[in-house]
């Protein structure tokens, strides 16, 4: 399914006078939260989005899908997440396009090439089959590359890409089955706290009592946190993504793999017949621009000239700008804030949070109901932070 036209989701829901658990932001943390929750049987679990679904960072994803990382972490929550997405035509039920392409990682440092083993090796020990390959295979996987100066490559054949606004749509219509309750236009303005829990959420549709409060707010979570006296150190960050015509000089039955040039973070897969590609901007200032800018192209241009140069001659045929929302050591926030009442956050991922939505859903499930999570996150609690910084840009793992 080709993204270069956008779509969102689209629910209407009427505001309660209560709930036991409100889900602040609908993107695909928040729906998955919201469905795992309700899925367990919690009751009067609510979603919020002041907006449409999807509206947010979710629909301006490169929906990529990967396990490879370099901590057991983010592998553990990657793993978890693609088994999900394997069967999400099951459960919750609704089509995501999944194309189980792979992820191919381009190396042109020796330096490089010894992290990137190190990674592999704690990725096999977790039962990622990624594996180490050679300039000529990868090639062969992604054959608009040229091998100009590189050393190595990684391949991993379970990784890939999927639509985020299906999964959105299919997580948010699984948790209305089991339960919940999901209003769309309905912006949280408050949340009232009384002698130290939570007793509200104040929105422009009015108040909803409720003790428990889950913020999957992304790049707003930090707004989020300050209603309750929670420092979540996000800050967003524009990034852009083009969408070009028909890839030349590759059949259409090519399967193209996730195909990322390391060392310049330039990348793209297959989209409909053309490709999708983007890279991250070093220079980007901090802030919730979304408005399209050229001043990229030419530090663009010069990796594509690269690393893969018949792309250049592809017409651009759309594209758009999206939020990351960046930590200051560029990993999630998960956990349970220590008070008021019972508050808890899933966001900052960085670049990660669509293709790790699934598993977090379970985690966030799985806190509220106090049991043993299914990946410990304890290392991603926000308290790892003294208080915020300024995060350098310095996204590789797109």
């Amino acid at each position: 399914m080709a993204r270069g036209v956008r779509t969102v989701v689209i629910v209407s829901g009427v505001l309660p006078e209560r709930a036991g658990v409100v889900v602040i932001g609908g993107g695909v943390v928040g729906a998955s939260v919201a469905f795992h929750l309700a899925e367990a049987g919690v009751p009067d679990v609510l979603l919020l989005e002041r907006d449409a679904l999807a509206s947010g960072s979710t629909s301006k994803a490169a929906g990529g899908v990967r396990a490879q990382f370099s901590d057991e972490v983010n592998i553990g929550l990657g793993a978890r997440s693609l088994e999900a997405f394997a069967v999400f035509g099951t459960r919750p039920g609704q089509e995501i396009d999944l194309r189980r392409v792979g992820y191919l990682f381009l190396l042109s440092r020796e330096d490089e090439v010894a992290a990137f083993e190190r990674s592999v090796a704690v990725q096999n020990a977790l039962g990622v089959p990624s594996r180490m390959i050679s300039v000529a295979e990868a090639r062969r996987l992604s054959p608009l590359i040229v091998p100009d100066g590189l050393l190595a490559a990684v391949y991993s054949p379970d990784d890939g890409h999927c639509t985020p606004e299906s999964v959105v749509l299919g997580y948010a219509a699984g948790a209305r089955r089991h339960g919940a309750r999901v209003v769309t236009g309905c912006e949280v303005v408050g949340v009232e706290v009384v002698g130290g829990e939570i007793r509200s959420v104040v929105t422009n549709l009015g108040p909803v009592s409720a003790p428990t409060v889950v913020c999957a707010a992304g790049a707003w979570s930090a707004a989020v946190g300050a209603m309750v006296g929670v420092d979540l150190p996000v800050v967003p960050y524009r990034r852009q993504i083009l969408v070009t015509d028909r890839a030349p000089g590759v059949p259409d039955d090519h399967e193209i793999p996730m195909t990322i040039d390391f060392t310049t973070t330039f990348y793209f897969h297959r989209e409909g017949r053309g490709l999708l590609l983007g890279m991250s901007d070093p220079d980007e200032e901090p802030g919730f621009r979304l408005d399209r800018s050229d001043a990229w192209l030419p530090r663009l241009t010069e990796a594509i000239a690269a690393r893969a140069p018949a792309v250049l001659d592809a017409g651009v045929t759309g594209g758009w700008a999206g939020l990351y929302e960046v930590t200051p050591d560029h990993n999630a926030l998960i956990g349970e804030a220590a008070g008021p009442g019972r508050f808890l956050y899933a966001t900052g991922f960085s670049g990660h949070g669509f293709l790790q939505g699934p598993a977090v859903g379970e985690v966030i499930r799985d806190l509220y109901l106090g049991r043993e999570p299914v990946v410990d996150v304890t290392p991603l609690s926000a308290d790892r932070f003294g208080g915020s910084t300024r995060p350098r840009l310095e996204i590789h793992h797109v």
